[in-house]
């Protein structure tokens, strides 16, 4: 229980850490994302804002923010409780969408969660069904805007990684995730554009 205890909060707070603001604020761009239209503090903005080098180091810093703690739990937590892997995997996430350091004001944790899934290395089929649902919905079906997207795609993994059989705790972490980037996405105050829906070989 200690173990599961302490890289909880080692996640969530390693998830605190918004790099979008700290390149922001070494390359001198510390608004970088305040003119965008959801003021997100993520990866994304601080390429369209910040530039290549602020938006590639945004995007490693948030990748290894989700991937460590998760890592390193699995190689150093001397007893793990079957569902403590749960809770570690969501922690950096919730940590990134709501973070103490920035007002709980945080980002929509898409590259966090590829780096807590990547955490779980060797074991790559998570990782790999949410990147091909990403992929599906941003090529083949296209859905846009990308805040439907993004919500389409936690709401689809999810159900796929029980039909694949993924281990139960990192699906019920994977949940998790899901029900918290929702709710955060639902307390956006960017203007949702309509929902639309475009099949690639129809065009």
């Amino acid at each position: 229980m200690t173990g599961t205890v302490l890289f909880s909060i080692l996640g969530y707070f390693s998830g605190s850490v918004l790099y979008a603001n700290v390149f922001g604020t070494i390359f001198q761009k510390k608004t970088l994302y305040q003119n965008s239209p959801d003021r997100n503090p993520g990866t994304a903005n601080a390429y369209i804002y910040g530039g290549f080098w602020c938006g590639t180091l945004t995007l490693i810093g948030d990748l290894l923010k989700g991937f460590l703690p998760v890592f390193l739990y699995l190689q150093l937590a001397p007893a793990q409780e079957k569902w403590g892997l749960s809770l570690v995997l969501a922690a950096p996430v919730i940590g990134h969408i709501f973070p103490i350091f920035n007002g709980f004001h945080g980002g929509k944790g898409i590259a966090v969660t590829f780096g807590c899934l990547l955490g779980l290395f060797p074991y790559n089929l998570p990782v790999l069904l949410f990147a091909a649902v990403f992929i599906f919905l941003s090529v083949v079906l296209q859905i846009s805007p990308h805040y439907y997207r993004t919500i389409a795609a936690y709401l689809l993994t999810a159900p796929a990684m029980v039909l694949t059989e993924v281990i139960p705790e990192v699906w019920a972490g994977f949940l998790l995730i899901t029900v918290s980037v929702c709710f955060r996405l639902y307390l956006s105050k960017e203007k949702k554009e309509h929902f639309r829906v475009k099949v690639l070989w129809l065009h």
